[in-house]
């Protein structure tokens, strides 16, 4: 089936997934068409009113595949737009629309709807269901794990979605195709995930980069892969980046621990946090960790101290 001519949108707050489900569509136009030009907006881009250009066809590329990363940071002037394109999208436009849910942008999302837009929805994962997601990313490293050396991954690692996606990665490339127990995973991971990466990551939230250099260098030294620390960072801003949204939309406490799937006392650290941190910095910070992330697997040949600038340099607004 072709791609292009059609549109998509993509529903769910459950970023990994989402990220996928979007990417694997990008890859089957791209093999329907190598020369196309892909347009991929980010909410500041789209915020930006960039629309109307994305989709306007490029003059040097006959075909275009379109991208709305957040529906919620669409102007409301450019609505009509988005639907008309959205409905009819021409036979060289491949166009995916992803919206977080919740009741922002709402309106606009019924609108799609109506219109009977195609539509995936990206379901959450409740805690009892990470083991199962552990299994399946696995499978997908060619790894065996059964459900009982799943829950030890996820009881040491936790539940982010990208932490357990990068630590069944590393465990893939440190044992390629063999079949793991629970006990390698605890040796693997014992101790490393709450005293170092998550710990790295509430002192560096905290605006303690000193506190956060020393437990990055203890965490490096006792061997934890450097992967986890930028998955631990990673995590912990876009759980503040989405708390701002929240509070922004004033919901309640519960609204707010529901959505981020957090415990109270976690999302008062967050709400803490969210003292010294903007929105516009957390933006920031989620890029400079992008970026340590590729120096760690394999862009830099010295990824300790890759990290170690990172945290010096991933400061909130205050200190």
């Amino acid at each position: 089936m072709d791609v292009f001519g059609t549109s998509l949108l993509v529903v769910g707050s459950e970023g990994l997934l989402v990220e996928r489900t979007i990417n694997e569509r990008i890859q089957t136009a791209k093999q329907e068409r190598p020369s196309a030009e892909t347009v991929d907006l980010g909410p500041t881009e789209i915020a930006d009113g960039k629309l109307a250009e994305a989709v306007g066809g490029s003059l040097f590329a006959s075909s275009s595949i379109v991208v709305l990363r957040d529906l919620t940071a669409l102007p409301a002037d450019q609505a009509d737009l988005l639907v008309t394109t959205a409905t009819s999208p021409g036979d060289d436009l491949c166009l995916t629309i992803a919206h977080p849910g919740g009741v922002k942008g709402k309106a606009l999302l019924d609108r799609l709807a109506k219109a009977r837009l195609p539509r995936i929805s990206v379901e959450s994962l409740k805690p009892w269901d990470m083991p199962q997601f552990v299994v399946a990313e696995a499978k997908r490293a060619k790894m065996r794990i059964d459900m009982a050396t799943a829950t030890a991954l996820v009881d040491a690692v936790g539940a982010d979605l990208y932490a357990l996606a990068a630590a069944v990665g590393q465990l893939s490339s440190d044992w390629p195709g063999d079949t793991l127990t629970p006990d390698i995973v605890n040796k693997y991971f014992s101790g490393r995930s709450d005293v170092s990466g998550f710990a790295v990551a509430d002192a560096v939230m905290a605006g303690r980069s000193q506190q956060a250099l020393g437990l990055l260098r203890w965490a490096l030294e006792a061997g934890t892969a450097p992967v986890l620390i930028t998955s631990a960072l990673a995590a912990a801003l876009r759980a503040q980046g989405r708390y701002l949204d929240l509070a922004a939309q004033r919901l309640g406490k519960g609204e707010i621990a529901s959505a981020l799937k957090v415990w109270p006392r976690k999302l008062d650290a967050i709400a803490t946090q969210s003292r010294v941190w903007t929105a516009s910095r957390v933006a920031e910070a989620i890029v400079a960790v992008a970026q340590a992330d590729a120096h760690v697997k394999g862009a830099s040949t010295d990824p300790g101290y890759a990290l170690e600038n990172l945290v010096l340099n991933l400061r909130p607004t205050l200190e």
